[in-house]
């Protein structure tokens, strides 16, 4: 009969040991790359904020701007209606035609005005929505960052110390910033908390 040859106790070990080390390596490196997915994320929610805030201050400035005109061309007319009210009879038709197509003219422009007006209006309160939704989703992402990262740190001492509990630790932490980063992504739940 053939000689069996009987492994080594602590080589098994150091198989076993090796072979934890590399899953939780391969583990490690997909929390990254669900880091890097949930940092984009983060970085385009917040960019997304910023612009949305600032052509919503462009657009109300604007908004401003037509209801200064607005309102000019409202004052206009009203001098033009009282002084045809006032001077109406005694003037000479030539300038009381004139006065008329003043008051007619201002009152066109005042309505124009008003309607530009409202829809910068209905322009500016979409882009108000559209930061309002970016700002409910970045924190969200925020949390998902730091628990992925605590994740990645876990993980590599889990490596360094062979032990599997911190890696269950890690695990956890990774798997809710999975959960946040994808809810950043969908909003499929709200932490009151967190707005």
């Amino acid at each position: 009969m053939g000689e069996v040859d009987i492994p080594n106790l602590e080589e098994l070990e150091e198989l076993k040991a090796k072979s934890f080390t590399k899953r939780v390596a391969l583990i490690t490196a997909i929390f990254a790359v669900v880091l890097a997915i949930t940092s984009l994320g983060g970085n385009n929610v917040t960019k997304g904020m910023l612009l949305s805030q600032q052509q919503a201050s462009d657009q109300w400035a604007f908004y401003q701007s037509k209801a200064m005109r607005e309102h000019l061309y409202r004052t206009n007319k009203e001098m033009v209606k009282a002084v045809l009210l006032e001077r109406g009879s005694l003037m000479n038709p030539a300038a009381r035609d004139h006065y008329e197509a003043l008051e007619q003219k201002f009152g066109g422009e005042e309505a124009r005005y008003r309607q530009e007006k409202a829809k910068i209006e209905k322009d500016a309160k979409t882009l108000e929505a559209d930061r309002d939704l970016n700002n409910s989703r970045d924190p969200y992402f925020d949390y998902a960052e730091v628990l992925l990262q605590i994740a990645i740190v876990m993980s590599s001492i889990s490596i360094l110390s062979g032990s599997r509990i911190i890696f269950y630790f890690s695990l956890g932490s990774a798997a809710l910033g999975s959960l946040l980063s994808l809810n950043g992504y969908l909003l499929l739940f709200t932490i009151p908390f967190f707005h």
